[in-house]
């Protein structure tokens, strides 16, 4: 077998599902790493730096949330892909996952070719993505999707992955107006359950960054990028 193509990180405190998650994705040409709770995972991205993380909520020493978080934090990690896979199927459970920047939520019990097609699914459209980079201009608002930078009035600002892809995209049709489903569409795709609200919050995470000026609130409909 070749060269693996991307890094996997995967994080649960069960032995066996650690076991048959990493047989699996070896399987498909992945190189592997393992860790048994949220420290141990955070520890081991620093060295490792995963494309991808599989991370369970339900851990000792550190909770999946937080692994998140703290995750997201690394500048090595903005734009990983992160997974949560968890037997816990609570909405508010799933709203703080992708609150702290998750890219999807699958629930347990694991399905090992399902898993596999969605992460295929995440790099090929990563893929597609990263083979139009351009730079964007507006006002005093600057969007690069070569470095996966923002800057505003000369201030670079941090943005993790699906902030940046949700404020690339609306930046690229200034003035047209896209539902939330439109924009779960574009951006986490259809093969990823994504509840709405989902939207609304990172829509005001970006604001609280770049200001309030650049995106609006249709009401009753969606959201639109001005051109100021």
């Amino acid at each position: 077998m070749g060269k693996p193509s991307h890094k996997v990180l995967v994080v649960d405190d069960e032995e066996p599902i650690l076991e048959l998650l990493k047989y699996n994705l070896e399987k498909e040409g992945y190189e592997v790493r393992v860790a048994i709770d949220g420290s141990s995972a955070v520890e081991s991205a620093r060295k490792f730096h995963p494309d991808l993380v599989l991370l369970d909520i339900m851990m000792p020493k550190m909770d999946g949330v937080e692994a998140c978080r703290q995750l997201r934090a690394m500048p090595e990690m903005q734009n990983a892909f992160i997974v949560f896979l968890t037997a816990r199927s609570e909405e508010y459970s799933e709203v703080a996952a992708f609150d702290v920047g998750a890219d999807d939520y699958i629930t347990k019990p694991i399905k090992p070719r399902a898993l596999i097609s969605r992460i295929s699914a995440l790099f090929r459209r990563d893929s597609k993505k990263k083979s139009t980079q351009t730079q964007i201009k507006i006002g005093n608002l600057i969007i690069d999707r070569t470095s996966y930078t923002v800057k505003v009035d000369s201030r670079e600002v941090s943005l993790p992955k699906k902030e940046f892809e949700l404020l690339y995209f609306l930046a690229q049709h200034p003035n047209k107006v896209f539902s939330r489903d439109d924009l779960l569409q574009n951006i986490w795709g259809s093969d990823v359950y994504v509840l709405a609200r989902t939207v609304d919050v990172h829509i005001r995470k970006v604001r609280e960054k770049i200001g309030d000026d650049y995106i609006s609130t249709v009401k009753g409909v969606g959201y639109k990028f001005n051109e100021v």
